[in-house]
């Protein structure tokens, strides 16, 4: 919705996850000299002050990388993502974290490029300043879903689509995999990673019914979560379904998963899904 605000779930475990796999997919094109594209679907702002009024109104951010922050044993992925996320602070502190626009900015190479949209009246003057003079970075004032389809396939003929959407409007369910199946069908070679919260798990098994009769191939899926399912309000885990991922990916997530749901989690509630949705 045009109400939502990101900076107050800035940080968050959510976030945690969702950038953890986007840091492994950009380094994972990166790794090939040939050009990819990134489109972000539901970029934000770029930018988020974990001091501000937003941050500290709940805090999210003590259950994500505050956890982390000091730690001396991380795995070797959420190491890369935690150093990333200090080139972003001064003097130790964790003051400030960057959304996914500002994290892919950092993998980028000279012959990549970056397509950011954002439909926030107030976000996109903040996503405009975040990534001004950068020749690679072209930023959008429209819905993603609906404009980003016009970029596809890309030049590049490698890129990555992370769709994002707050699914404050229960419609969004539905549309991501409308979306998802339409980008396939024009860019079937695409890495896609779609974003989802855990707040009613039927909505989330209908996602997932949806996507395993679609005629998609190679999905799997990578869940993290800080308490069991509940009726109650609020999210309780968040998820990431990626098409044609990395072919590491499964391996990397089933050692550091069980390692984050039992430091992020509540009283030892946290709990992690790695499954294969659809074989290749």
């Amino acid at each position: 919705m045009l109400s939502y605000r990101h900076s107050f779930h800035a940080g968050n475990f959510a976030d945690v996850l969702k950038h953890l796999i986007l840091i492994q997919i950009l380094d994972y094109l990166g790794k090939k000299d040939k050009a990819f594209c990134y489109i972000d679907t539901h970029a934000g702002p770029g930018d988020y002050a974990l001091n501000s009024d937003y941050a500290l109104q709940n805090r999210e951010f003590d259950n994500g990388i505050g956890k982390l922050w000091q730690r001396n044993d991380l795995p070797v992925s959420v190491a890369a993502y935690v150093n990333l996320i200090k080139g972003f602070n001064s003097a130790g502190q964790l003051t400030r974290y960057p959304g996914s626009p500002l994290i892919a900015r950092q993998l980028l190479r000279r012959q990549d490029r970056l397509f950011l949209y954002e439909l926030h009246s107030t976000e996109i003057k903040l996503l405009d300043a975040a990534t001004q003079r950068d020749r690679r970075i072209k930023v959008f004032h429209e819905d993603g879903l609906k404009a980003c389809l016009g970029l596809l396939p890309p030049i590049e003929r490698r890129g990555l689509v992370l769709i994002d959407p707050s699914y404050e409007i229960k419609s969004d369910y539905q549309q991501v995999i409308e979306t998802l199946i339409a980008m396939h069908k024009r860019f079937a070679t695409g890495i896609y990673a779609l974003w989802y919260p855990v707040v009613e798990r039927g909505r989330n098994q209908e996602m997932e019914r949806a996507i395993k009769t679609s005629g998609i191939k190679n999905v799997q899926l990578f869940e993290l979560g800080l308490t069991a399912d509940t009726d109650l309000h609020g999210m309780t885990a968040s998820g990431m379904i990626v098409v044609n991922p990395p072919w590491t990916l499964a391996a990397d997530m089933q050692q550091t998963l069980p390692w984050l749901a039992d430091v992020l989690g509540n009283d030892g509630e946290g709990h992690y899904r790695v499954q294969t949705l659809v074989a290749e």
